[in-house]
């Protein structure tokens, strides 16, 4: 009888395409995959350890999967992932209910932790971070109609309040023809939403090909038949040259919408950040990218109370986005974030500080977002159907102005035929209500 394991992947998208490759390996090796972990004997926890919230929420899954191993319907907890990548040997001394720890490395051999564990053994493996394989054999999580594309594994920018290059190291770029390769496997397996993931996408290909080669990855993703919106997460500023806004201008299956976090507008905290730029320039860009770019969605995550951080400081970000009126935006307090530059940095802010910065600027922009979406009212947006709401009693889905689990939905009703889920719609915006769209069906 096969051995059952559960996935849980906690973070980012990138972290899911790693935990997508290892269910593969996982299932290649004979064991048998459980959606639910109380049904497994073997549950790995593939966790995030980029902020403090998310490490908080590492240890409440782990927490919880003690208490199933204590009741006896598990057997085995193995933490992977970033956390585990991270804290190498706190993990099992803090929380001695997991049996098996293994870095990023050791992703590949993950079947063979996992039967050392069931075993009895407690393995602890950390191996190279650049043998953490860039692609492979997938079991997709996400529904069968859109999936992640990681195109580069690591960052090479080493902002001042970032650990992922300690976490996972140099970027390394994969070859163009493997990403086609997936990209035509994803198609032919009805995947028509392609979006590409990276620490960094716009810096894909300078490491490999000594020159930025997104522009020209995006032309060729989209010859390939089947594939019908492309989307682009993790862009960065000083890499946003024109030759990338005029492919994404020309292309019709590239949607308008750039993801380009900014974290702040001060160019004095910008430096200490270690990253370029400052209000003055990064309005110009945003000028420039619209312009380039008609219909352009932008969306941008910003972070309040970084050290130093001065009231006048903060004014001026919450200035920048009531001009700006970024149609999407995230904000974050500052997490200090041991062994990366910013957390040695004086005049550290307290907790309640940042996080009344964060709810201030995340009330202006549900402001804004919702004059948005009354300015969508009239207009038949294409829209990705996702499902159908029992309790709203309508259907739901997402616009080009909206990544998955990031960004709202639209919910529409319909009369007649019903859409099925993966189908592209038009849908007659009718009402905003709480920046979400909601609309009828049109033929």
């Amino acid at each position: 009888m096969a051995y059952r394991v559960g996935m849980v992947s906690l973070g980012c998208a990138k972290n899911q395409v790693d935990a997508e490759m290892m269910m593969a390996a996982l299932r290649s090796a004979g064991y048998r995959l459980e959606n639910d972990p109380a049904d497994a004997d073997a549950v790995i926890v593939n966790t995030c350890g980029f902020i403090d919230a998310a490490k908080k929420e590492s240890i409440e899954e782990i927490l919880e999967l003690a208490r199933l191993k204590a009741e006896g319907k598990i057997k085995a907890i193995v933490v992977t992932g970033c956390m585990a990548e991270r804290y190498r040997g706190e993990i099992r001394k803090e929380l001695p209910e997991v049996d098996a720890v293994a870095g990023i490395g050791a992703d590949s051999d993950i079947a063979a932790i996992v039967g050392k564990a069931l075993a009895g053994e407690k393995p602890e493996l950390f191996p190279e971070k650049t043998l953490l394989p860039l692609c492979g054999e997938r079991i997709l999580s996400t529904p069968r109609y859109f999936a992640y594309l990681k195109i580069a594994e690591g960052c090479d920018n080493r902002c001042a309040y970032c650990a992922i290059p300690m976490i996972r190291g140099r970027y390394r770029s994969r070859t163009m023809e493997s990403v086609l390769e997936e990209a035509r496997a994803l198609a032919e397996k009805g995947v028509k939403e392609l979006i590409l993931i990276a620490q960094d996408t716009t810096r894909y290909g300078r490491d490999i090909y000594g020159k930025l080669m997104l522009p020209q990855l995006l032309r060729e993703l989209c010859r390939i038949e089947g594939l019908h919106w492309i989307r682009m997460l993790y862009c960065y500023p000083d890499s946003m040259t024109d030759e990338l806004l005029q492919t994404i201008a020309e292309e019709d299956k590239i949607v308008k919408y750039i993801d380009l976090p900014l974290q702040h507008c001060s160019e004095r905290l910008l430096r200490a950040m270690r990253r370029a730029g400052g209000r003055a320039q990064l309005t110009a860009l945003i000028a420039k990218m619209r312009r380039m770019v008609p219909g352009l969605v932008l969306r941008t995550t910003l972070i309040t109370g970084f050290p130093g951080e001065t009231e006048e400081e903060f004014t001026e970000l919450a200035e920048f986005v009531r001009e700006i009126r970024f149609e999407r935006l995230g904000c974050f307090a500052y997490s200090r974030e041991e062994g990366t530059a910013a957390a040695e940095l004086p005049d550290q802010i307290d907790e309640e500080v940042k996080q009344r910065r964060m709810e201030l600027i995340m009330e202006d922009q549900m402001n804004l977002m919702q004059e948005w979406g009354e300015s969508q009212i009239g207009k038949t947006p294409e829209v990705l159907t996702e499902g159908f709401d029992r309790y709203a009693e309508c259907w739901y889905g997402r616009s080009r102005a909206d990544a998955p689990d990031i960004d709202g939905k639209i919910f529409f009703t319909v009369s007649g035929e019903k859409p099925k889920a993966g189908e592209f719609v038009r849908v007659a915006v009718t009402d905003c209500i709480d920046g979400d769209l909601f609309g009828e069906l049109i033929r």
